[in-house]
């Protein structure tokens, strides 16, 4: 490492970190602020378009960009998607209907899915492995820091700003953050000719998105949202579930062949790959599935405001992030296997407790229980990635970060799809075992009332007769916290994927700072 200076370092991480704050704030900003965009661009029913497509996107460019960064420099991809994440921002904000803002927040959502894997790569290179924990729960830290500020934020810009700055507020942060890493970060420059795995790339985007397509509109029969809806056994769902899995087949045999593929797929002959992307996915399903379903939980069981309720994640997101912090530091004393497991068991706990809550549970119990999920979540993210990047080379460090988080993201997607399933189905079943009990109230009143979201329009659940309101309450309880039952099977499922980690650690500082004097020029 004598051809950095700590002064260059500094310049490095905070470009990084203004990039990471910026690809994870955008979409807390946004869910502030959309009821305000809709309301001025008529478009109700395209909403839930807004963040589909920034997920399909974003998800889908992690991977490719990772092979890119292996192959043309950490540095030149980074900038590229800096460069496609600013334009899509601006021209956000230039949209004058829902359409122009979905086609845009699409170019948005592919520049995203480069900023925080070529992040964690440059991370990889620039610091020896005994300080890539610190610097990954740092930034871990960072990503959890966004979800506590992001409605914050957003509130005051739709507040006492046009909504627009939701988007251009990205601009100078963005463009300082470009122009301090093109000048602080140098690559050596390779003379090898490369090769782009295009089949490779259209493969892979065409599963993910036929199969984020069929998660999203699968499980009803109605339109909602913008969205159609289909039952999970028509040909539209099984059509898209089979085309991916199609996509998927063709993409194997595409890997196993280039020269250059966007997926190596001896990398998962590495245990810490394989395992990592294994516990990435289960962390994944938990983790957005705790984000989605609690606020929902505080607002229509507890009964807190619409606005409260948008906060009420704060206390996970700050558990998370000291929880990284200090995650990041322990994995240069214990084995990959001792942190991810206790942490899982942690996780395991709170969801435990989770599963428990009821209509008399207070905010107090579900803040110390958020608290205790965060504690186990935080310090999964820095292992992981370590594990990752410490098992393979500067060439293939790119693609293994971004693996990581592909993984970790299809999970998140999955997962918060499956509860949602399962919470519509109890709670049908639920509103459907109780209307007899209710002939007293009138057929087109019980329509209006026996509803699960009249528990979160504060006008019509104060009609609401205090029996009937009793028994929604009780069955929008019982339906979420099943959500959490399934939270601990795939928490389970991943501590029990962490044991096979074996004896892994993080290796010895002098075995990776040769690599990265050899592949990296700092000037």
């Amino acid at each position: 490492m004598t051809n950095i200076s700590a002064r260059q370092i500094r310049w490095i991480v905070t470009g990084l970190m203004l990039g990471l704050l910026l690809g994870s704030l955008d979409q807390t900003i946004v869910s502030t602020a959309m009821p305000h965009v809709i309301a001025e661009l008529n478009g109700f029913s395209l909403y839930s378009w807004v963040f589909t497509i920034y997920m399909l996107t974003s998800t889908t460019a992690v991977p490719i960009f990772g092979k890119l960064a292996d192959l043309f420099g950490r540095r030149l991809v980074y900038l590229i998607g800096m460069g496609l994440f600013l334009v899509g921002s601006a021209l956000c904000g230039l949209s004058h209907d829902m359409t122009q803002l979905i086609v845009f927040r699409a170019i948005q959502g592919i520049g995203a899915g480069a900023l925080m894997p070529i992040a964690m790569t440059i991370i990889g290179d620039i610091f020896p492995p005994d300080r890539r924990g610190k610097m990954q729960g740092i930034f871990g830290a960072v990503f959890g820091l966004s979800s506590v500020i992001g409605p914050a934020v957003g509130g005051f810009i739709v507040d006492h700003m046009a909504w627009q700055w939701i988007f251009y507020i990205n601009l100078p942060f963005g463009i300082f953050a470009a122009i301090i890493l093109s000048i602080a970060l140098k690559e050596s420059k390779s003379t090898e000719k490369k090769s782009i795995d295009w089949g490779g790339a259209s493969t892979l985007t065409g599963a993910v998105v036929a199969f984020l397509l069929a998660i999203e509109m699968g499980g009803s029969g109605s339109s909602e949202g913008g969205m159609k809806h289909y039952a999970w056994g028509s040909p539209q769902i099984l059509g898209l579930f089979g085309a991916s899995l199609l996509l998927i087949l063709v993409f194997l045999w595409i890997e196993s062949k280039v020269k250059e593929p966007i997926i190596p797929l001896r990398l998962f002959h590495f245990r810490a790959i394989s395992v990592s992307s294994i516990v990435g996915f289960m962390m994944g399903m938990g983790m957005f599935g705790a984000i989605t379903y609690i606020p929902l939980f505080s607002q229509a069981v507890i009964g807190t405001s619409a606005s409260h309720s948008g906060y009420i994640l704060t206390p996970l997101m700050l558990s998370l992030i000291a929880s990284s912090i200090v995650g990041g530091r322990l994995i240069t004393k214990f084995s990959y296997r001792s942190i991810v497991m206790v942490s899982m068991a942690i996780m395991t706990v709170g969801y435990l407790l989770m599963s428990q809550m009821g209509t008399g549970t207070s905010s107090f119990e579900l803040v110390l229980y958020m608290i205790i999920v965060g504690l186990g979540m935080g310090a999964l993210m820095p292992v992981l990635t370590i594990a990752a990047q410490s098992a393979v080379g500067h060439d293939l460090r790119g693609v293994a970060t971004s693996t990581t988080q592909f993984t970790r993201s299809i999970g998140g997607t999955v997962g918060v799809a499956i509860m949602g399933v399962i919470m519509s189905s109890r709670m049908t079943d639920g509103i459907s075992g109780i209307v007899n009990d209710f002939k007293d109230i009138p057929e087109d009143q019980l329509k209006q009332f026996a509803n699960p979201q009249a528990l979160l329009q504060p006008e019509v659940k104060a009609k609401i007769p205090d029996k009937l309101l009793a028994a929604l309450q009780h069955i929008l309880s019982d339906a979420i916290t099943s959500v959490f039952v399934i939270g601990i099977i795939v928490v389970l499922i991943g501590l029990i994927s962490a044991y096979f980690y074996g004896k892994l650690r993080m290796p010895k500082r002098e075995e990776g700072s040769a690599a990265v004097k050899a592949t990296v020029d700092m000037h």
